[in-house]
């Protein structure tokens, strides 16, 4: 494999144990890159020449603020304005193409609406985030392949998110062939359905301690199951 292995933050991510492996990583990476943009280095030209093009998702803003460093977002979100500003003007000046008539097939090839769709689309953050990503799915399979420890890591982990599972499940024929796409894809199948079951079932024990039958019922493991449930269905730790 040429390009850069991330065993470490893999292992990581399976020993940090939780209902998704791969949620921790990329909580991770999340987390990294929110301190990255917000520290030191969104005074450096490229950083800021980045910021300024790409702007970042509604998600992500949220984070940035909740970092507390409202300078260095309110200086990133200026440089961000400034090329907006800068870019819709230059747009502006040319004629717009009038739009189709009543009897022509409907479309908008205005540059302005181009640009500002790219805009409202991009986020530094996620584009960050996805490119290390990337490697760390590499990387699991990578190990899978060559390590005993890491398939045992992997059989004992409590399964995956539903977003996580299907990137797994599509992405293993790119990595494993014969016995070990096999192998993979039995087992990760059924870590995915137990799991999801073990976590159904909390769920639905929490739901029957609302009924006043059960009041004096232990909870068992169904007191987080709610959070629990969250991260299965929609990878939100």
């Amino acid at each position: 494999m040429k390009e850069k292995l991330h065993t470490i933050p893999v292992n990581d991510g399976f020993d940090n144990g939780g209902e998704c492996p791969v949620c921790n990583m990329r909580k991770d990476l999340e987390v990294k890159a929110i301190d990255f943009t917000m520290g030191p280095s969104y005074m450096e030209d490229d950083v800021r020449g980045e910021t300024s093009k790409l702007g970042f998702c509604q998600e992500h803003i949220k984070l940035l603020y909740e970092n507390q460093n409202r300078l260095g977002l309110s200086l990133i979100l200026k440089s961000h304005m400034d090329k907006i500003i800068k870019d819709i003007e230059k747009l502006a000046s040319s004629p717009r193409i009038p739009g189709p008539s009543l009897f022509k097939k409907q479309s908008d090839n205005s540059a302005i609406v181009s640009y500002m769709e790219k805009i409202n689309d991009s986020c530094y953050i996620c584009d960050k985030i996805n490119r290390t990503f990337e490697r760390y799915i590499a990387t699991i399979f990578h190990l899978f392949r060559h390590e005993d420890s890491f398939r045992q890591k992997f059989r004992d982990c409590q399964g995956f998110c539903n977003q996580h599972y299907t990137l797994l499940y599509k992405t293993a024929p790119k990595y494993l062939s014969g016995d070990q796409l096999k192998d993979f894809t039995n087992q990760l199948n059924t870590l995915y359905i137990d799991n999801m079951k073990r976590v159904r079932d909390d769920l639905d024990w929490f739901i029957d301690k609302f009924d006043y039958r059960y009041a004096d019922r232990p909870w068992n493991n169904s007191k987080d199951a709610l959070p629990r449930t969250i991260i299965k269905t929609n990878s939100v730790i």
